[in-house]
């Protein structure tokens, strides 16, 4: 059979499945959550090297940190609250429809379709899954045909842990992609850039399949005059260049008060020299993966390079031997704004710093864009927190720090705009993945039946209606 073949059949075992049973109850879900996260603790070596392979080179922290305890915590959360997430809601009833009775019933959806990205293969596919599970659905998961190690090892432990019909990964590249995306799911995410973004959704939309889009974007980063510089750098150094930078809610560039820039240069270096001693050498500083990636990157630095924006590496490009390239920290200052590295997403370590007049101009330099995936904002002032939180849009906001909040199960995690739609994680996503069905229970003894035709104008009258 051939891969979009085997997509087929496995989606059609997955419809059967579902329709034959399509209440999974509360010990059901919970187990497929305990095996799933016995598939990622148990192995989690093996993953944190399939990985590495990948990548070229991946920092195994990295891996253990941002792969495999986000997702474990996810479950425990996931399963901790699973009881009540499935209980029945229940909803306020009109007086005139009393004493009859109305519930919120939260119903699996089916079959839930995951495209998951490169750069954080094993987190982006399992953390979606973690939700879908927990509301009951069927998972397949398409990974991405960048990291073919990591899902071919995803493939394999999926099929040792659980039956085709409960979850499912399939290999394959473009064509394979094509078909996935134009499968009538109950329900799709997608996690990746925007353009491809826009393809699945087009895809989607023939089938009426309703769709997550976590799109990324240019996530700003705004340093206020009252922040502590070294403390605002220690910071943004550590969201910047976790993974090299390839993380969609990666700050992007920083915005700052002109006359604080020199300093926040300055804090950014020692930040740099802090965390990798050793430069590219670090073995705490991950590579880039794809020469496809290295070349947009390199292409982006160039032509900032070209128009005499000043560039500051923090490293030296170290070429790894198993074809590998780990390209540097680099702080690009004041690059005009139709520039590349300035348009585009950056998703990798070059971190713009953009000179502005004051805090008021950095809100409209952030209003003036896209809608980013998030936003960051180091301040300690009541009256500017409510102001970024009032007169910006983004999918999520951090104060005087980047990243964490997507750490935080209770919280929903997604875009708005062009950086997204839709939001998943914790008891959002177990929403996402779920029909909130509404449920209405007459009495038997009721005064609807005063509502039949032919109608007492009276008694509407006195009902207020």
């Amino acid at each position: 059979m051939t891969h979009v073949q085997t997509l087929q059949a496995r989606f059609d075992a997955q419809r059967r499945a579902f329709a034959a049973e399509p209440w999974p109850d509360l010990a059901q879900r919970r187990d497929r959550l305990a095996r799933l996260a016995t598939m990622t603790r148990r192995h989690r070596d093996e993953i944190s090297r399939a990985i590495a392979s990948d990548f070229g080179y991946r920092a195994e922290a990295e891996s253990r940190l941002a792969e495999v305890a986000t997702v474990l915590q996810a479950i425990r959360h996931a399963r901790r609250h699973l009881r009540r997430w499935m209980r029945p809601r229940r909803a306020a009833v009109p007086w005139r429809l009393k004493p009859g009775r109305a519930r919120v019933h939260r119903q699996p959806l089916g079959v839930v379709g995951i495209i998951a990205p490169f750069n954080y293969p094993w987190n982006l596919a399992m953390l979606p899954a973690v939700d879908a599970l927990a509301a009951g659905n069927r998972v397949l998961i398409k990974p991405s045909e960048h990291t073919p190690v990591t899902s071919a090892l995803m493939a394999r432990l999926a099929e040792r842990y659980f039956s085709a019909e409960e979850l499912c990964v399939v290999e394959g590249g473009m064509g394979v992609a094509k078909a996935f995306a134009a499968l009538p799911f109950d329900h799709l995410l997608f996690t990746g850039g925007g353009r491809i973004g826009r393809e699945v959704a087009r895809a989607a939309a023939t089938n009426l399949t309703p769709v997550t889009l976590e799109l990324g974007g240019k996530t700003p980063a705004i340093v206020a005059d009252d922040a502590d510089l070294t403390r605002a750098a220690e910071r943004i150094a550590f969201g910047k260049w976790l993974n090299a930078g390839q993380t969609c809610i990666a700050p992007d560039h920083v915005l700052v008060e002109s006359a604080r820039l020199p300093a926040l240069v300055e804090a950014l270096k020692a930040a740099v020299a802090d965390f990798y001693p050793k430069g590219c050498t670090s073995a705490d500083y991950s590579a880039v993966v794809g020469e496809r990636q290295q070349s947009r990157l390199t292409a982006m630095l160039e032509e900032a390079r070209d128009h005499g924006c000043r560039v500051i590496e923090l490293g030296e490009r170290r070429e790894l031997p198993d074809g590998g390239v780990k390209l540097p920290p680099v702080l690009v200052v004041d690059p005009n704004e139709g520039l590349a590295i300035m348009r585009e997403e950056i998703f990798g370590p070059w971190l713009p710093i953009v000179g502005v007049r004051d805090f008021d101009a950095a809100l409209a330099h952030v209003n003036a864009g896209p809608r980013p995936l998030a936003l960051y904002a180091f301040t300690d002032d009541a009256e500017r927190r409510r102001r970024v939180l009032e007169t910006t849009h983004s999918g999520g906001v951090v104060f005087n720090d980047t990243l964490w909040h997507s750490a935080v199960p209770a919280l929903p995690f997604g875009g708005v705009g062009d950086s997204g739609m839709g939001a998943y994680h914790g008891e959002a996503g177990f929403r996402r993945f779920s029909h909130e069905r509404s449920v209405f229970i007459q009495a038997r003894r009721n005064a609807v039946s005063l509502l039949n035709p032919p109608y007492r104008r009276w008694l509407l009258k006195l009902l207020g209606l």
